[in-house]
């Protein structure tokens, strides 16, 4: 559900309904009865005006809801996320939300984040979201049936990515059974659909937002190819019905507008930064948020800056809990990164286990959201790409996944 929810959103436009009435320079004069099609044809005339929050919700399905009725948007949100289009740098940046994040819900207590909207809607969810996050401003909200995400890839012809490891499972609750084998593919709208909702690995719902992060990219590069762009004004009305919202069709191109000039470099993703609770710490499995990192992320990100600005987050670059994951051609590449940090002031560093999918470019895996000590560790290093993503090793604050590059560069020293 992440993936549809926020390729729509930011690509698409399709993006959710009014929480609080839109500001001056993002709202417009709805002219009755225009078409998207009709919209289209005039071009890209609309922008968006100032950085806009947007709340999107992937819903578990209601397996009782009459076909086509109000109820598919009454259940659990299996996936949320903040999206922040913001025009000022022409980037979209996104914050997954894991659906057990442990939060207070007025009226209910202590509970899961995913509760949230089958307790009070999109409403008490933003509520809920923005009380969790420094008081961040949510101006739109969007909730996506399950549906949406299999239907948008099969009308995409597939989406490739690189699976893993061989994955089998089945969930008779959802009516979800997952058979996928290891390796690079195609994937159609059901088995992307499978690959994205798997937990069952030692990591649960986080490796579900891992995975789903990875499709994400892929269905970006798929959406905003040239061959899709013209075709965007059927795809947008033939996911209409799986989507609850009262975005106006100028809205909709303005976001169009937006993410027809992103590229993959500025579309950045983080999870909110926590940890798994202990068995003995509650009765229930818990993401647990870490305050410190959700201050960070909020100021990197969103442009909130922290509740208690004396607890804001000082460390050094050296300092950063550091993962080395061999993704190259070479077996001792990753001893070698690990020799060459050491050399260059980085004490905290530990081996990850490789990266299956061999790749030519060294990254920088963003994984807790601490973009400023990436940036630092690049020039440092003098090669490799930033990837502000959290499909990196869970325990580190950075992954650095060793291409071929950092290979050939040893070689001629």
């Amino acid at each position: 559900m992440l993936t549809v929810a926020a390729a729509a959103s930011a690509t698409l436009g399709l993006a959710g309904a009014m929480l609080i009435p839109l500001p001056t320079g993002l709202a417009f004069n709805q002219k009755e009865g225009r078409s998207l099609e009709s919209l289209w044809q005039t071009g890209f005339q609309y922008q968006v005006a100032r950085p806009v929050n947007i709340l999107v919700m992937g819903l578990d399905r209601v397996l009782d809801a009459p076909e086509g009725s109000k109820k598919i948007f009454e259940g659990r949100s299996d996936t949320m996320l903040l999206l922040r289009v913001d025009p000022a740098d022409d980037t979209v940046k996104l914050l997954s939300i894991p659906r057990d994040t442990q939060v207070e819900i007025p009226g209910v207590g202590v509970t899961k984040i995913n509760d949230a909207n089958v307790r009070g809607g999109p409403q008490l969810a933003a509520t809920v979201v923005s009380s969790m996050l420094n008081g961040v401003q949510v101006d739109r909200y969007v909730r996506i049936s399950t549906d949406a995400f299999r239907e948008l890839v099969d009308l995409l012809g597939g989406v490739e990515v690189y699976v893993p490891r061989d994955m089998f499972y089945e969930d008779k609750t959802q009516k979800l059974k997952i058979n996928l084998k290891k390796g690079q593919q195609i994937l159609s709208g059901d088995q992307a659909e499978q690959f994205a909702r798997f937990r069952h690995d030692d990591l649960g719902d986080i490796g579900r937002v891992q995975r789903q992060q990875i499709l994400l990219k892929a269905l970006l590069r798929k959406i905003t190819s040239p061959m899709v762009i013209p075709r965007l004004p059927s795809l947008v009305a033939s996911m209409q019905k799986y989507i609850d919202t009262n975005l106006t069709m100028e809205e909709m191109l303005a976001l169009v507008g937006a993410g027809r000039k992103l590229s993959q470099g500025n579309f950045k993703m983080v999870m909110l930064p926590g940890r798994f609770s202990s068995p003995t710490e509650y009765a229930a499995s818990y993401w647990i948020m870490d305050p410190v990192g959700r201050d960070r992320v909020m100021q990197q990100y969103f442009d909130v800056e922290p509740v208690d600005i004396t607890a804001a987050d000082q460390r050094s670059a050296s300092s950063l809990r550091i993962a080395i994951q061999n993704a190259s051609s070479h077996p001792d590449a990753a001893y070698q990164m690990r020799q060459h940090l050491a050399k260059l002031g980085f004490y905290n560093l530990f081996i990850a286990p490789e990266w299956a999918d061999r790749q030519r470019q060294t990254q920088i895996v963003v994984q807790q959201g601490d973009l400023n000590g990436a940036e630092e560790l690049q020039q440092l290093l003098g090669l490799g790409s930033i990837e502000a993503a959290s499909t990196g090793d869970l325990e580190s604050d950075l992954t650095v996944r060793v291409g071929d590059d950092w290979v050939a560069s040893q070689g001629k020293q």
